[in-house]
């Protein structure tokens, strides 16, 4: 489907494997509990949707908008969001496990308690997001935006935190591994050897 507007719809458990939509418009969708495999949004705004209880694995969400969208329960599996932009959206026992969700915006996001694992971020926008006692592990997060981000109590053990300026973020209790506190080390200027 190309250029079509979805407005307040019940799609409630709808299974979206397969489907292809671009450049589409959803304004009040109702995606609660529904599912994807295989489904591709390009382009597409997303305004007020429930993603509440959804499951999407190997879909992709490229150069999408998401706004004021609720993610409550929701599982995204070797996904991708490349490129994709997330504007007041709330996040509550969200789970990202693989897939690709470089270049996306997630500017301020409140992402406490989320799960990221194995998850390619490569220049993704995370500054002042909350990450407060999230598990980001096993990410490539290389020239990943941090300023003003809330890592406390996180668990970042296996990701590239490479970008990372540990004087712009706090981070009093993450969860970091041998490698990583040399990275972090050698970006407040100490020689680690």
């Amino acid at each position: 489907m190309s250029a079509e507007v979805f407005r307040g719809e019940d799609w409630y458990g709808r299974d979206l494997s397969g489907e292809a939509f671009e450049e589409c418009t959803f304004f009040d969708v109702d995606l609660t509990e529904a599912e994807g495999e295989g489904a591709e949004f390009a382009g597409c705004t997303f305004a007020g949707v429930k993603f509440n209880a959804a499951r999407f694995s190997s879909s992709a969400f490229t150069n999408c908008t998401f706004k004021r969208c609720t993610f409550f329960d929701t599982r995204f599996e070797q996904c991708k969001a490349v490129g994709s932009v997330f504007q007041g959206c709330t996040f509550t026992v969200f789970e990202v496990r693989g897939g690709d969700w470089s270049f996306a915006a997630l500017t301020g996001a409140d992402l406490r308690k989320a799960v990221w694992d194995g998850v390619r971020m490569r220049e993704a926008d995370l500054a002042g997001a909350r990450l407060d006692e999230a598990e980001v592990t096993g990410c490539d997060l290389s020239g990943a935006q941090w300023r003003g981000a809330e890592l406390t109590g996180a668990d970042l053990r296996g990701s590239d935190l490479s970008g990372l300026d540990p004087l712009t973020v706090r981070g009093a209790g993450a969860k970091i591994d041998p490698a990583q506190a040399g990275v972090i080390a050698a970006a407040l200027g100490y020689e680690v050897g």
